[in-house]
């Protein structure tokens, strides 16, 4: 058995501090239209992600995050590997809901909660489309997230928030929402942060419930190396990082790199290609 990934506690439910993250598998690159074609072409079937989800469990990484209503193939895909390997996924929803302060708006929102709680989410973070319309800077309050909230526990889910915009885990902490866990944005480039790493920073660490950080590399902007050991040496042991991989061989890099950077160590890869191989540097 291979060494298993440290875990930690959210809502009372165990979770693998690394979660494997789903942009690279659904064709949200952050880059160019051709790169999220490409994604689309390498990952248009459930059983394509089967050996990098297999390649995450052998490691007991068995948390995985994803807008499942907008990817359905990665909701079949989590399905398959659960048939496939006999272990359970514990699925992180963030689900896209109406929060029109309206009948119809409110009919709206319970049925997506509802539609993530029958997929067999147990976590479900409100978009952070979503959640931001709600957010008031003048009263320091998320307007009607306890409504949202509530949908989320009666329907037998775990209640979090997907906060690109850090205001909302400082309001929502401030107000004593029924959040158990946070998604922040979070890495060492300031990639579509929206203030200053260092104000994140503080945030996170001053956050009372974890912290599921995602775009650690962002979206490749920086090498794993320098994107993983930076969110690992700046995050609480009791937080999480949201890795997006596009193979199996990416997700074996990653979650060697992170081992190391967790353990202090240097991480036990291959050097990169070069046409000049004799270069003393390059030599391992």
């Amino acid at each position: 058995m291979e060494k298993q990934f440290p875990r930690t506690n959210v809502g009372g439910v165990s979770l693998s501090r690394m979660i494997v993250g789903t942009n690279w598998v659904a064709g949200y690159s952050h880059r160019t239209p051709s790169a999220d074609n490409m994604i689309k072409a390498r990952y248009s079937r459930p059983d394509d992600m089967l050996p990098m989800l297999r390649t995450f469990l052998k490691y007991g990484i068995d948390t995985v995050m994803a807008p499942y209503d907008q990817a359905p193939h990665i909701y079949e895909a989590v399905q398959l590997a659960q048939e496939k390997t006999g272990h359970p996924l514990i699925m992180v929803d963030t689900p896209i809901v109406n929060v029109e302060d309206t009948a119809d708006g409110r009919r709206d929102a319970e049925r997506a909660i509802k539609e993530s709680a029958k997929r067999g989410s147990k976590f479900c973070l409100i978009h952070h489309y979503s959640a931001e319309q709600l957010v008031c800077k003048r009263t320091r309050s998320i307007d009607r997230l306890d409504d949202y909230t509530k949908m989320i526990r009666d329907a037998g889910m775990i209640p979090g928030l997907s906060a690109h915009m850090p205001e909302l885990v400082i309001y929502s902490d401030e107000n004593g929402y029924d959040v158990e866990t946070y998604i922040q944005i979070y890495n060492c480039m300031g990639f579509l942060m929206q203030v200053e790493v260092e104000a994140v920073n503080s945030i996170i660490r001053a956050a009372k419930k974890p912290v599921m950080t995602i775009k650690s590399m962002a979206a490749g902007r920086t090498t794993p190396f320098v994107g993983l050991n930076f969110n690992w040496a700046t995050i609480r042991d009791c937080d999480m990082v949201t890795v997006g991989c596009f193979s199996e061989a990416e997700a074996e890099e990653d979650i060697e790199i992170s081992f190391a950077a967790l353990e202090r160590r240097a991480p036990d890869i291959a050097g990169r290609a070069s046409p000049a191989k004799d270069q003393a540097v390059l030599k391992k």
